[in-house]
């Protein structure tokens, strides 16, 4: 039996104070299949350092900049390099981090949203695959084994064709100004220059646009939003609403907000289609409930072999039996593992097969931005109709 090779892993990103680089630390460690051996941890090199020293890291393979990192590695011989790296940095640094990995031939899984702006994904796009190296994009959710069946249900036709789309994403941690007394993940957040034209909508509303698109398998081709700033002086939007139309005929509402107070991370999708629905929420994410006009409600379990009959995918990303938890970690983790199985059949050679390509890549990251630009646009326009572009070149 063939020894499984560990993916070398290095970081950009995910420094002291960071949320996210350290839950992509703890997903890709998860399963024993990925090594992180180094990284650039902060802008500050003290920083970077001192997190290497935390994570026992080799000092040689602590960088002070994303660009050291990629001269020093290419410097040694390809069997001890990095292999691919994680960007796990606020959004202004995901371009051009990102794009210099790929040049320099390294693959790369970027934290969402995948750029600043949609030119740039555009880009981006044109030198990922010039590159011929693996891209993938941590929209997380989508590794949620329910998730994945919830999508296979509606690819196998359970829920008929697809009438209407609900999802929504609240927060209420940004109800009051914290990015104004030093907080640092609230103040990146909402700095229009590390951010981006949005700041709810492309923090979380990417992630309810992305779900909505990722379980129906239609595109979103037109939208009307109303966003607001509802906290004084604050230069994004903390809340929004999005009235949406698919490109197969669904209709859809999508709301997202960071100022809701007593909500925590309430993220919820419905499906109503003409034979079923469905419903999943992140927050209760082991299972799925479908109805039907004409039976008892069902609610489908993780873990059950009546999931794995169902779909593969589910059944690949489950690791515990039934009436165990599996949740966040274990989602970023799906995604690493894909994610970690297309690089190890690139570089054999191998073509990878449909289970391990289930992971966000660049389309999914073109198509946030476009969704993006195009809620700002519409909310600018006085709420009116906006066409998302089809084929961007």
């Amino acid at each position: 039996m063939a020894v499984l090779q560990k993916v070398r892993l290095g970081m950009v990103g995910g420094g002291p104070g960071a949320f996210i680089g350290a839950v992509h630390r703890k997903a890709a460690a998860l399963d024993g299949q990925i090594d992180l051996i180094g990284g650039a941890f902060d802008i500050d090199p003290k920083k970077s350092r001192a997190t290497g020293r935390e994570l026992g890291l080799d000092k040689k393979r602590v960088y002070n900049t994303y660009t050291e990192l990629i001269d020093g590695e290419n410097a040694l011989p390809k069997e001890e390099r990095m292999q691919a790296i994680a960007v796990t940095t606020p959004n202004n640094w995901h371009f051009p981090i990102a794009k210099a990995c790929l040049e320099a031939g390294f693959h790369v899984l970027c934290e969402k949203p995948m750029t600043l702006t949609l030119r740039e994904a555009i880009q981006l796009k044109k030198v990922a695959s010039k590159s011929r190296k693996v891209f993938g994009l941590m929209h997380n959710y989508t590794g949620y084994p329910l998730v994945k069946l919830a999508r296979d249900m509606v690819k196998q036709g359970d829920l008929g064709k697809v009438y209407k789309v609900v999802v929504y994403y609240k927060q209420g941690w940004l109800a009051r100004p914290i990015e104004r007394s030093g907080q640092k993940q609230a103040a990146w957040r909402s700095d229009p220059k590390q951010s981006g034209v949005a700041g709810c909508m492309g923090d979380i509303g990417t992630h309810a646009a992305n779900l909505a698109e990722f379980i129906t398998g239609q595109r979103i081709n037109e939208l009307c939003a109303d966003l607001t700033s509802f906290i004084p002086k604050r230069p994004l939007d903390d809340d929004g609403c999005v009235l949406l139309r698919f490109n197969k005929g669904a209709k859809g509402v999508l709301h997202a907000s960071q100022v809701s107070i007593g909500e925590e991370n309430n993220l919820a999708i419905y499906v109503y289609g003409e034979k079923a629905s469905l419903e999943w929420h992140q927050e209760d994410p082991n299972k799925l409930k479908v109805c039907t006009m004409d039976a008892p409600v069902q609610v489908w379990r993780r873990g059950n072999e009546f999931v794995a009959q169902k779909s593969a995918s589910a059944a690949r990303c489950t690791r515990l039996p039934p009436g165990h938890p599996e949740a966040f970690f274990e989602a970023f983790a799906n995604n690493y593992i894909n994610f970690a199985d297309t690089v190890r059949a690139r570089e054999a050679g191998r073509k990878a097969t449909e289970l391990e390509l289930d992971f966000p890549g660049i389309p999914e990251g073109v198509r946030g931005m476009q969704f993006i630009e195009s809620v700002v646009k519409s909310s600018k326009r006085g709420a009116r109709w906006v066409k998302l572009p089809a084929n961007p070149k």
